[in-house]
């Protein structure tokens, strides 16, 4: 296994020791796992605060230094576990969950081991194996359920080293700012996602889940090259003669709601997962509590650039919630019934996408819709899966499509619509009527049959069905944009 260039990439990311030729716990941390997987009464793991004790010992087992965690990360595993839910949920969680915990803990050297021994058979040899996913860096990491639910134990105990992520443009994956927020903030949201992801342990431990995840990098080249589609320039955009697809809007609903099968779109931070473990709660961090096992995925991909986006398949759903940002709350259980397809995964597809924060006037710029527009066709794109390529800029979305499916492991996907919404607008600043725009054109030039529209009830999109979405620009996209909007001179 220390000959594989997929695990060399992640070593140092993981918590675990390599040596003769496997991957072990220290002795003296596997030994406390090992006690405390036998019930809560030998170590005396009863409250949060002894948990907060039993995290300090085992990481200084592993040489991790205690000072690399939040400040008030031991406050707030107290706050939450004996303040902040009841006694009897803290007994359950205590005498049930962190056994189980621990038992997948323990188990994770044999799950990272059977995972690299699989991971080039997957795919037909295409490289599947869990790797550090760097920028520019096209590539698919399928993960087991199970081995995704030994990381998030191994997150919750706060056992990742810190040291060399933010080097490598990682975010931290430990859960310690987690808590730590719910201490110095002390409000509803921070619980909320708090009872999300041990709701999802108790999930776990009462049946573990026998699927796989996959997590996608995609790329689209910064270089011309005649084979395959590259980075679009405006003059790409301006001659395409590909038609725009049909549209739906709703002004009630959610994405992750979308009946049947779509590309479900996140609007992401360029930094993947967002705030997710702080103390965020936009719609990026809630897709991940209600889809845990998305923070896997901050493991192991870095910041996207400007041409890229990460798509993930089968992510599965666990949890209900009601609210948005301050007022968001866990709203108790959720069965996701979705099916399974041929690579065990379930039917469940996001893409996630980096708008511009913030972009001002920039925005309406020809420098500005060139990135937003490149950007989502990044992630509707229905490109090769493992190696990014380029068409020529005359190339229509169909031609795009008929290029890469021989690459291609989804040969179903180009038959699926993206739902989506106001990406990159409220706290980002996005205007939501030039965002609905390039998103449709994005849509329509990857070949997808249609766009699904949640508005969310946003007042500036309130008429947008009568304002002329059906219309074809005969101008050309960008003309028309900049004279319907009818801008003063931009310096």
């Amino acid at each position: 296994m220390e000959k594989r260039e997929d695990f060399r990439s992640m070593l140092q990311y993981l918590p675990l020791v390599f040596q003769s030729s496997s991957l072990v716990w220290p002795p003296s941390l596997e030994q406390e796992l090992q006690t405390m997987s036998t019930g809560p009464s030998e170590p005396m793991v009863i409250s949060g605060e002894a948990l907060a004790l039993r995290i300090t010992s085992m990481r200084r087992s592993l040489s991790l230094n205690a000072s690399d965690l939040a400040p008030y990360a031991s406050q707030g595993y107290a706050l939450f576990f004996d303040e902040k839910i009841s006694r009897e949920e803290s007994a359950k969680f205590f005498g049930e969950v962190v056994p189980a915990l621990c038992g997948l803990v323990i188990q994770m050297p044999s799950l990272l081991e059977m995972h690299y021994q699989k991971a080039d058979y997957v795919l037909d040899g295409v490289t599947s194996g869990l790797r550090l996913l760097g920028p520019q860096e096209a590539g698919i990491v399928f993960l087991s359920q199970e081995l995704i639910a030994a990381l998030l134990a191994c997150s919750f105990f706060c056992l990742f080293p810190e040291v060399g992520r933010r080097l490598k443009h990682l975010q931290g994956i430990n859960f310690d700012e987690l808590f730590s927020s719910l201490y110095t903030r002390q409000c509803m949201k921070q619980e909320s996602k708090i009872r999300c992801i041990v709701h999802y342990f108790e999930r776990v431990r009462q049946c573990m889940p026998r699927g796989f995840v996959s997590f996608e990098r995609k790329v689209l080249p910064l270089e011309y090259s005649p084979q395959y589609v590259s980075y679009p320039e405006a003059e790409y955009w301006a001659k395409s003669i590909t038609p725009l697809c049909s549209v739906q809007v709703h002004s009630t609903g959610v994405i992750e709601d979308q009946p049947g099968e779509t590309l479900e779109v996140e609007f992401a931070d360029e930094y993947f997962g967002g705030l997710t473990l702080r103390h965020g709660c936009l719609q990026e961090e809630i897709r991940f509590m209600m889809n845990p096992e998305l923070i896997a995925g901050m493991l192991f991909l870095p910041r996207m650039d400007k041409n890229e986006a990460i798509e993930i398949v089968g992510a599965e759903k666990f949890t209900l919630y009601t609210g948005f940002g301050s007022s968001f709350q866990f709203a108790g259980d959720y069965l996701d019934n979705k099916e399974l397809e041929r690579y065990m995964r379930r039917r469940t597809r996001v893409v996630a996408i980096d708008a511009i924060p913030r972009p001002g006037r920039r925005q309406y710029k020809p420098d500005g819709l060139l990135r937003e527009v490149n950007k989502a066709f990044t992630g509707y794109l229905h490109q090769c899966k493992h190696q990014a390529g380029t068409l020529p800029s005359s190339a229509s979305g169909s031609q795009v499509v008929e290029c890469s499916e021989r690459l291609c492991i989804d040969h179903e996907e180009k038959k699926i619509g993206v739902a989506t919404g106001n990406w990159g607008c409220g706290v980002f600043g996005g205007d939501p009527e030039v965002k609905i725009m390039l998103q449709w054109l994005a849509i329509s030039q990857s070949g997808r049959p249609f766009m699904s529209y949640y508005t969310f009830g946003l007042q500036a999109l309130q008429n947008v069905n009568q304002r002329g979405l059906v219309e074809e620009q005969k101008l050309g996209f960008f003309s028309w944009l900049i004279t319907s909007h009818s801008l003063p001179p931009i310096e």
